[in-house]
């Protein structure tokens, strides 16, 4: 009786599990996949002690503000196109006292290759003319003789171009290695560049090409635990070159210096120069601290020809005074300087 009760309960069990198996299961349905935008917005903002624009300081080395704002859009993972505004405070010699940029380009990856190419607008608002002996029209629109009107700047009779605007295109690599290295190369190309850019009728002004290897190294994250905090050290060496300016800064001989050639008249060529940087930086959520030091190749005589550096008082010296810069003036604008900074970036998509 016992075995057959046992052999009842052994068919009912596979009966049952029969049973079942051949009945309809009602589908669950999956959840819809996540959609992810390809658009994305960075932005961000700094401050800093000094800013200092490859290798010569654009705020007469004092504290300058920055921020931008960049749209990003990801055709895939691995092709981005971005368009983007900056802004920093600067101290120009003509007056202008803030630098707006406007940037854009697209960034494709292959592996461990990040590429990024551009163009890159950099404008200077609120200029004011400076030249006693500038051609009638080069100045602020409609008033014609402003740069006479204003004389040279004061103290070194220097003089600089209402308008400072120039454009620039440009191509970046970066190679990773590995988590911990990084390579990368830069080259910037301006047709006319920096205060020998148009202004008024006198179109002529020089070239620019700038050209710089930089290195990384990002600490491993073990390094500092928990904590979230990270570490880099980086550096960049760069040379620009540059070609000769219009006529509106062109120099005729001084007593300092008599041996002007007669056709620096119509303009000088700059002296090209070899930048570089290092520094230390720290990074904590969205915040990086970057402490740097910077110099340059450029001397002081060399240095008050290429920047109409309005704040000197380095002369006039006969130690500063060559055929592009005979009036004896020097400026400290392109030596060493020692650059903190404390900047917070994240994106649109980071915050959701």
């Amino acid at each position: 009786m016992k075995k057959f009760a046992m052999s009842v309960a052994a068919v009912l069990a596979l009966t049952g599990a029969a049973s079942a198996a051949d009945m309809p299961v009602k589908a669950v349905k999956a959840p819809p996949p996540v959609v992810v935008s390809p658009w994305d917005i960075a932005f961000g903002a700094a401050l800093m002690n000094d800013y200092v624009f490859r290798g010569v300081t654009q705020s007469n080395h004092q504290p300058s503000v920055a921020g931008y704002f960049e749209g990003r859009y990801n055709f895939n993972d691995s092709l981005q196109a971005y368009l983007g505004t900056s802004g920093e405070s600067i101290s120009f010699s003509n007056r202008a006292a803030a630098e707006i940029d406007i940037y854009g380009g697209i960034r494709p990856t292959f592996g461990a290759w990040a590429f990024d190419f551009g163009g890159w607008a950099y404008l200077y608002p609120g200029g004011t003319c400076f030249n006693a002996a500038a051609f009638p029209g080069s100045g602020l629109p409609g008033s014609g003789f402003d740069c006479i009107a204003n004389g040279n700047l004061p103290v070194n009779g220097n003089v600089i171009k209402r308008d400072n605007n120039f454009f620039e295109v440009y191509g970046k690599v970066v190679w990773t290695i590995n988590d911990m290295w990084a390579l990368g190369a830069n080259e910037y190309y301006s047709p006319k560049f920096s205060n020998s850019s148009f202004s008024g009728f006198l179109n002529s002004g020089a070239w620019g090409n700038y050209t710089s290897g930089t290195a990384k190294f990002t600490a491993p994250t073990a390094w500092f635990g928990s904590s979230g905090v990270g570490m880099y050290v980086s550096g960049e060496f760069g040379r620009q070159w540059l070609g000769k300016s219009d006529a509106f800064y062109g120099v005729a001989p001084t007593p300092l210096f008599p041996a002007v050639p007669a056709n620096f008249i119509n303009g000088i060529p700059y002296k090209s120069y070899n930048t570089w940087n290092a520094g230390l930086g720290f990074t904590w959520k969205v915040f990086t601290l970057d402490l740097r030091y910077s110099d340059t190749d450029l001397s002081k005589a060399n240095c008050n020809a290429f920047t109409s550096d309005w704040a000197t008082t380095n002369g006039p010296l006969l130690s500063n005074a060559n055929a592009i810069n005979p009036g004896g003036f020097g400026s400290k604008w392109c030596g060493a300087a020692g650059i903190a900074k404390l900047s917070v970036d994240t994106t649109l998509n980071a915050l959701k």
